[in-house]
């Protein structure tokens, strides 16, 4: 049982585990609508796409705004035929302490992480009832939305946050046959990581990459996450072998945090 011929609309796809995703899902059959806030930033996903055989359309638009929402799940039904899945993948991270958290970074990290599934769940969820069949709606959390660490309380507290809304989401959307999942991931070689662990160097005087491998020892298989271990799991939740699964946020982390 496969994803072929379905359509897929991944946020934040330019780069990362968004890219990820995208390539996998095409090389599970599916065509793919890419957003990001800059869409000429998504010609390489596109590409990448495309090289797997599928269709990819790219499309600039902000997360925290619901227009921009409906107009790409809009667009994904126009160009290319349909709209199965819909999957929430942009965010943001930083470090700090609670106690020198800003105004202006938690509204953004709330805006980004929490808004931006928000409407990406109601954009989703309209479009499947008003083309009347059920869908997949997947959105990214992160082991801190099982456990939070030290100076990651602003991107805990959303993470924490998305787990509730894939929650309710799950228990109001299931009469219509849309499951709502999430994905948690641990300590992924991405961009984003290294971005935080300079962060951790400035606040606490480590070494650049000293914090990153300090989390990666911790890891029970041994390594960090690559992004595609990230994408084969939500290729799992994408399809149908998860039918029978809503309101869940799976830990893939390779062995950091236990429940």
């Amino acid at each position: 049982m496969t994803i072929k011929g379905k359509v897929a609309l991944v946020t934040g796809a330019a780069q990362g585990i968004g890219q990820a995703i995208a390539v996998r899902l095409a090389s599970d059959g599916a065509d793919l609508a890419l957003l990001d806030l800059t869409k000429d930033d998504l010609d390489e996903t596109k590409a990448k796409v495309e090289a797997e055989g599928q269709r990819a359309i790219t499309l600039g638009g902000d997360v925290r705004s619901k227009a921009d929402l409906e107009s790409a799940v809009d667009s994904a039904v126009a160009e290319l035929g349909g709209f199965d899945i819909m999957i929430n993948n942009a965010g943001i991270a930083g470090v700090g302490a609670v106690e020198t958290i800003s105004e202006a970074d938690f509204d953004r990290s709330f805006d980004i992480n929490v808004k931006g599934v928000m409407f990406g769940i109601q954009a989703a969820a309209a479009k499947f009832k008003e083309l009347g069949h059920g869908g997949k709606i997947i959105a990214a959390t992160s082991i801190a939305a099982h456990d939070s660490f030290p100076m990651t309380g602003l991107y805990s507290s959303t993470k924490f946050a998305v787990r509730g809304l894939i929650q309710a989401a799950a228990k109001e959307l299931g009469a219509f046959g849309i499951t709502v999942n999430g994905y948690s991931p641990g300590i992924v070689g991405t961009g984003m990581w290294e971005q935080l662990d300079r962060e951790f160097a400035e606040l606490t005087g480590a070494e650049v990459g000293a914090t990153f491998a300090k989390y990666v020892e911790g890891i029970t298989l041994g390594r960090a996450s690559t992004p595609e271990d990230v994408a084969g799991f939500v290729s799992y939740l994408a399809g149908p072998d998860s039918d029978y699964m809503t309101g869940q946020t799976p830990l893939i982390d390779g062995g950091i945090v236990f429940r």
